[in-house]
């Protein structure tokens, strides 16, 4: 079988660790015949060459000045030119790169290919002459070919073995692609960044307790009014916007005059509606499915699409979209100059319990009394990426930039660091309490309450608990 895994370098030089994954993946399928795939600089070529070591045969670089600046569907367009020539029967993409974090390119690659789409696979093995999987929610089938499918961080890459050699190389350009010029980089890119600034909104001021006072400021921050989301009513507001489901409607509320709800359906049925309708704005949820099938429309209609907005604002004309980038360190502010002019938006209401506690490395002896806590709380047991990859925890309780993003009422994080990459998946939280013998841990300036002792201290207290 011939497989093609897209894979993406990163600025530190590394692999993108969800393409990391696809690649082992694939290496541990029966006859599979592996091409890596990856967009970029000559500079490049000799990453990707380097890992044809670990067992592809081959690598494709698609290099070329035309490619550059491109946004997820000018990237999605050029790759599909490559893989149309290989002709693979499975393509993996990682479920989303660190760096971009918007999950786009899977699924506007598989529709530019029409391939089968197989989103957020947590196990994908060769079982009696077919390739079987299993997606995060539950979903286990046989791939039918040819198949896309993104994949999340299930396994760990493995080292070149010292007698392993080099596979072969090689670099295609716009004229070997036949590419149309037009639809490739900065050219064909809807959207447009206009400018970029660091990221301070996500710090919150942080009140220092003692750990008796606990029982009482989880108790509170439960009973605690919360509003949906924090945003900014625009002056000048744009005539009318549609949101796909209900959970966009605030975000919708304050850049339009007039809101217009449509039910999530069929990538096909929702861009049959929007060429009938032609509307000026479309907003969509931050859920999976809603992530799938914006990303499917846009490929379809080849539209800007910006992922994960948290604020939006208008002149009255164009609406400006804000998102977070690199791991969360920097606001992009982005325009599309495709109509209608769509959004994903940073909601909470799709992924959110009254309370989550989350542990850390640092607390990695006391899992069991913190998961005592947990339960006296009626709150989900979440992780750090450390404790996940130390074998503690499972993957499917990461939360983070490689794990899922989660919005309870109240997080109470309990010996974990504060780095972005874990920041960036509890942004939606209500009230941050964080629970650290560090006082100068990164965590406290990401939390609304801090308690300044460890997971020991924590576990032999007997403030009182609210009962849930």
């Amino acid at each position: 079988m011939k497989v093609v895994v897209c894979v993406r370098r990163l600025v530190n030089g590394e692999i993108n660790p969800f393409d990391a994954c696809c690649y082992e993946a694939a290496l541990r399928l029966e006859d599979a015949e592996i091409t890596l795939l990856s967009m970029g600089p000559p500079s490049v070529s000799e990453f990707l060459h380097g890992l044809t070591r670990l067992g592809a045969g081959n690598a494709v670089l698609l290099s070329d000045n035309a490619f550059a600046g491109a946004d997820t569907l000018a990237t999605s367009y050029t790759l599909s030119l490559a893989i149309k020539r290989l002709s693979p029967q499975l393509v993996l993409c990682g479920r989303q790169t660190v760096d971009g974090d918007t999950g786009q390119v899977g699924p506007e690659l598989a529709t530019m290919l029409g391939y089968s789409l197989i989103t957020n696979v947590m196990k994908l093995e060769s079982r009696g002459g077919e390739t079987v999987f299993e997606t995060r929610d539950g979903q286990v089938g046989a791939v039918s070919c040819p198949s896309l499918l993104t994949v999340e961080r299930i396994n760990t890459l493995r080292l070149p073995s010292i007698r392993s050699r080099l596979g072969e190389l090689e670099i295609w350009d716009a004229d070997m692609l036949a590419a149309d010029i037009e639809r490739c980089g900065t050219k064909g890119s809807p959207t447009k960044v206009i400018s970029t600034f660091k990221n301070s909104q996500d710090r919150r001021k942080c009140k220092f307790i003692p750990l008796s006072e606990l029982g009482n400021v989880i108790s509170e921050a439960m009973n605690k009014p919360r509003l949906e989301t924090n945003c900014n009513v625009a002056a000048n507001k744009l005539k009318n916007a549609v949101i796909i489901g209900a959970s966009p409607l605030e975000f919708a509320r304050s850049i339009s005059e007039s809101v217009t709800a449509w039910n999530i359906d069929s990538a096909e049925k929702i861009a049959e509606r929007i060429k009938a309708e032609s509307p000026e704005v479309i907003l969509w949820g931050s859920d999976p499915v809603s992530k799938r099938i914006s990303a499917q429309v846009a490929a379809m209609l080849e539209l800007g699409l910006c992922a994960d907005c948290t604020r939006l604002e208008s002149d009255g004309r164009t609406l400006f979209m804000y998102r977070p980038a690199f791991s969360g360190d920097v606001i992009a502010k982005i325009v599309s100059r495709t109509l209608p002019q769509m959004a994903t938006v940073r909601t909470v209401s799709a992924n959110r319990g009254r309370v989550a506690v989350g542990v850390g490395f640092g607390a990695k002896e006391y899992i069991s009394e913190i998961s005592k806590l947990a339960e006296k709380l009626s709150a989900e047991l979440v992780s750090s990426r450390k404790l996940v990859d130390h074998g503690y925890m499972p993957y499917s309780s990461q939360v983070g930039l490689t794990g899922t993003s989660i919005g309870p009422d109240v997080y109470l994080a309990v010996g974990i660091s504060g780095a972005v990459h874990h920041i960036a998946g509890i942004k939606a939280s209500g009230t941050v309490i964080a629970i650290n013998p560090d006082k100068d841990a990164q965590i406290f300036n990401y939390s609304d309450y801090g308690v300044i002792c460890d997971a020991e201290d924590l576990s032999k207290s007997e403030f009182s608990i609210p009962v849930v």
